[in-house]
Formats: structure tokens, sequence, C-alpha cells
């Protein structure tokens, strides 16, 4: 041990001097002059180096291979195990299914004859496949050449996890329906406010859905509800039975109830309080848990394809470049067997507002945000004669060009919430001269 610890400071002190002596030679310094001097600085200042490393006078974050990654959910996809995998049967990432036609009807203790004819017709459905691209991330020599850790591992890593971010949340968001209909219900929760406005669900709500998909003659076996976390944490404040059944979890599904086999997934979609499914990775209204029965959906996974440029091609900057393109899909064969419970609203008011409710566009033209908070989707109205209006995911963007039309412009900008049209706000917009 003594040995060994012996050895480690040689090696410091003899990586000390040759740096130290490039280093002075660089700077017009004796190397000698060089070599004494990293050591001596290293003496210093080494309790800020890391250990192994220590006295070698180089920084610590240049030596310090730990990682601090972000924090991350919905890279939990065990919901999805299980649903039938047809990406074998993938060509040119797109896939075929077949819609076959009615079942032929039964004739009871028939006495006519020749028999009627009935034709079962069959459908190609061709589905192309969902296209994830991440953005380009450059390299550059440099980085590769100054950090301990494995760059280029992280990076991919990086990049797979951003893909199967949205991967998920995409296949979350397609077997979730769209609004209530006869074959895809969707349920607002009963239970008391949660302190916010938002009505917490109760096993009611999931009993409630279970005689949905009865009547809908839904199979038992098969049938999965995803929980979002809000109601994951409704049930856990006032349910001991699902406390426990939840504690005992380990790969993410949590217990049966009521003929459903249960699990939890951080990304599931937005639904408005009016009960219609938000836009993907839209953030307006609630989170909402969703169900679906295994074997009326289905997944499959295409190709994956790593972009690179080396920083050899790249003299200017001396960077490499990478990015990642992967194909992938999860949705229902048809729109039914698929259900939802939402969070109701505790006031059943609709409600529309805006921030802020006057806005001005320099005569040099510009944009300005203004966030809309909306108890449901809204329409936005025709935007003012010289303005033009975009729909964001936080409200709406109102551009104007350069005015040089030699007046000042002015109109009014209304926002109708689609639930209650007699529910609306206005946006005041204006726009001065150029040279006013």
């Amino acid at each position: 041990m003594k040995m060994k610890t012996i050895l480690t400071m040689f090696a410091a002190i003899l990586f000390n001097a040759l740096t130290g002596a490039v280093f002075g030679t660089a700077v017009g310094v004796s190397p000698v002059v060089g070599a004494v001097g990293a050591n001596a600085i290293a003496s210093l200042v080494g309790v800020a180096f890391p250990q192994g490393a220590l006295r070698a006078g180089v920084l610590k974050e240049i030596w310090t291979g730990e990682m601090v990654k972000a924090l991350r959910a919905g890279l939990e996809s065990s919901w999805l195990d299980g649903i039938p995998d047809q990406s074998s049967i993938v060509n040119n990432d797109v896939i075929h299914l077949v819609e076959v036609g009615v079942d032929p009807d039964v004739l009871v203790n028939n006495t006519t004859y020749p028999i009627p004819l009935q034709a079962l017709d069959d459908k190609d459905i061709a589905i192309s496949l969902d296209k994830f691209q991440t953005k380009v991330t450059p390299i550059t020599d440099d980085e590769l050449y100054a950090i301990s850790y494995d760059k280029m591992s992280r990076v991919k890593e990086s990049h797979a996890n951003s893909i199967n971010d949205s991967k998920f949340q995409k296949a979350a968001h397609a077997l979730a329906p769209q609004k209530n209909t006869a074959k895809t219900p969707v349920i607002a929760t009963t239970g008391d406010d949660d302190g916010t406005g938002r009505k917490r669900i109760t096993r009611q709500d999931i009993i409630s859905l279970k005689e949905k998909f009865d009547k809908l003659r839904v199979p038992t076996q098969g049938r999965r509800l995803v929980l979002c976390s809000d109601h994951v944490n409704d049930l856990l404040m006032v349910d001991q039975k699902f406390a426990d059944q939840y504690y005992n979890y380990t790969t993410g599904k949590i217990a049966n109830m009521y003929g459903f086999a249960v699990y939890e997934f951080a990304n599931n979609p937005y639904y408005s309080t009016a009960g219609v499914k938000c836009a993907l990775k839209s953030t307006t209204g609630y989170q909402a848990s969703f169900a679906f029965y295994t074997p009326r959906v289905f997944k499959a996974t295409g190709s994956t394809k790593m972009y690179w440029s080396a920083a050899e091609t790249d003299p200017e900057y001396q960077r490499n470049k990478v990015n990642f393109r992967h194909y992938f899909i999860c949705m229902p064969k048809v729109a039914d067997a698929i259900g939802a419970i939402y969070s109701a609203g505790t006031s059943t008011e609709g409600k529309i507002s805006a921030d802020p409710t006057t806005v001005s566009i320099p005569a040099e033209g510009g944009s300005q945000e203004v966030t809309v908070t909306a108890s449901g989707d809204y329409t936005v109205g025709e935007a003012p004669a010289g303005f033009e209006v975009e729909k964001t995911a936080s409200g709406v963007k109102i551009t104007a060009e350069e005015n040089a039309t030699g007046s000042p412009k002015s109109g009014t900008l209304t926002l109708t919430l689609d639930s209650d049209g007699s529910k609306t706000v206005k946006v005041t917009i204006s726009q001065p001269q150029k040279g006013a």
C-alpha cells in the first residue's frame, strides 16, 4: 500500500514536471523553472483537485468523470409491454393492417334455400410509422480531448432518452380517445376539490369506466388502465387499499382494479375541462388517465439511423456533429375499446382570460406573446388588418411588419371559449406609424 502511494506521488510529480516544462517553453521560460513552478502550484492548491490525479495541477472539472444528468420522467413504458408488436411486418417504415369486414349473419332454424350470400369485404390499411428526429449536437475536438468521461456515449444516451420520451408520450396520446363517443367513453372525475379547482378521481369513477367497457362488450382479459400522476396521488390520499397495492409494486404495474391491469405514467395526455383531448405536448387543462384493450391496439418499431459528420470534414470549427432518426408507432387498430377519465373542474362556468389585454407593436415591427388561460379549448378570431396572430402552447403570438403606411394601425382580437360561445376575451392591438 505504501509502495503504491509512493508510485502515485512519483507519477504525479513527473506529470507536473513535464506539463510545467512544456508550458514554460511555450511562454519563454526555462523548462526547469516551469517544472518546479508546476509542482509548487499543485502542492499549494492540491486540495482543490481530484484524488488520484492530485498534485497534477489540472482543474477538477477536467478530470472528474462523474456526470450530473437532468431529471426526467416518462422513460417508464411498462404499460406498453405485451401490446401486440407488428415490427416484423414493417416495410420501408410503413405497416399494412387488414380491416376485416363484418362477421357473417347466423340463420337459426332456417327453412329457406338457397342460403343468401353475404360478402365479407376486407380492406388494406397502410400506416406510416411516426418519424422521431433529434436536433444536431456539435462536439468539438477540444471537448473530446479535455474531458475524462466518454462524451460520445453520453451524447448517444441523451439522444436515445429524448427519442424515448417523445415516442412514449406520443403513444399515450394516440391511445387516449379524442372525446366521448359511443365507442370511446370519456368520463369526468367526481371527487372533492383538490384546492386548485380540480375534482379528484375516485374508485367509483374507475367503476364507471368499467361499466362503459362492459356495455361495449370489451373482454375483461387484456384491459389496461394507465393512471396519470394526479389520479395516483388522489387515490393514495383517500384509499388505503390502493396505497397498499401501490407501495408493493415493482415494475410500474400497480395492481388489478375492477378488471383493469393498472399502471402509472408521467406523460399522459391533457384534456380540457370539457372532456376534449388537447394537442400532443399541450399542458392546457389537466392530465387524464386512459384505458385500452391490448388486442385492439398495436405497436411497431422501424429503422433507426445515426447521422454523423467528423471534425476532419469541418476545418473551420473542428467539430463533430451527430443526431438520430427513429421510426415507431403505437395506436389503436380502430377507434373503439379505448377510454379515458379526465379531471373535471369544480366550477361549471367556462372561463377564459388573457394577459395582457392591450398590446402595442413597435413601428419598426415585431411580435408579442399573450398568455391565455381557459377552462377548455378556444377559438382565435380574425386578426385585425396589418397584424398576424399565431396560436401557441401558452396563448397567442401577435406579429406585425414595419408600419410604413403613414398612419397608425389598431384593432381588436377576440378569443372565444369553444364550450360556451358567450365567454370571450378581447385583446386590443395597436402599432404607431414609423417616424411618428
